[in-house]
């Protein structure tokens, strides 16, 4: 009789462990979406923030240059030296003698005049120094840095300047759930960042913003 009663205490305890260890994997397979979402969701604005600070800069650059920087080195150094220059366009005219008809005509013209110079880096970024880790991807955890590339392609009778910058999400999710992070770079979505990669620009098309959606922006500004 008390090797039965031992027994049957010995299968409530395997019980009691199987009951638990079933309710671990229930919690996580409904929990660990959800964390995977926000953690997700996170680093992505994280990401993204720099991104546009990103595009700003070579949106200046191109301004000055008349092409994209290729590397982040070219970039950040432009930003620290470069400058703006103001200026303002106003309609004039003036009297000139014509030949043909041998009376003063008015002409009109578009007057530029040199209003001065603003930094390109107080521009953009004010006293912030944030500038100085475009290269960076700014995750906790992440060495790493955003591959950047620009190009010349060729839009009808025009040569066209375009760049492209992007990071995997395999990066950026570096410690995530793989299973997850697998489905999460296959989404196909109107509300997600499609794709293995947070991309910003393209190399094909004449295009400077990036692959995500603009919830994104709302979580941003709000």
């Amino acid at each position: 009789m008390e090797f039965i009663s031992k027994y049957k205490r010995i299968i409530e305890g395997v019980l009691w462990i199987l009951i638990l260890i079933f309710a671990y994997k229930v919690y996580g397979s409904i929990n660990g979406p959800i964390e995977f979402n926000k953690v997700k969701n996170e680093r992505f604005l994280k990401v993204i923030d720099r991104l546009k600070d990103i595009r700003n800069s070579q949106i200046a650059f191109k301004s000055v240059n008349g092409i994209y920087s290729d590397n982040f080195e070219g970039l950040i150094k432009f930003i620290d030296t470069a400058q703006y220059t103001l200026i303002q366009k106003r309609d004039s005219s003036f009297l000139e003698y014509d030949r043909t008809f041998r009376i003063d005509m008015l002409r009109e013209v578009v007057v530029i005049d040199t209003l001065g110079y603003v930094s390109v880096k107080d521009s953009l970024f004010g006293n912030s120094l944030r500038y100085k880790n475009l290269a960076l991807v700014p995750i906790k955890g992440v060495d790493a840095m955003f591959k950047i590339k620009s190009d010349i392609i060729k839009k009808g009778d025009y040569d066209v300047p375009v760049f492209e910058v992007s990071i995997s999400k395999d990066i950026v999710l570096w410690d995530q759930n793989k299973d997850l992070l697998k489905q999460e770079k296959g989404l196909m979505s109107v509300d997600g960042v499609n794709g293995p990669s947070l991309v910003l620009g393209s190399l094909t098309e004449v295009n400077t913003n990036g692959n995500w959606p603009t919830t994104y922006d709302a979580i941003a500004r709000n």
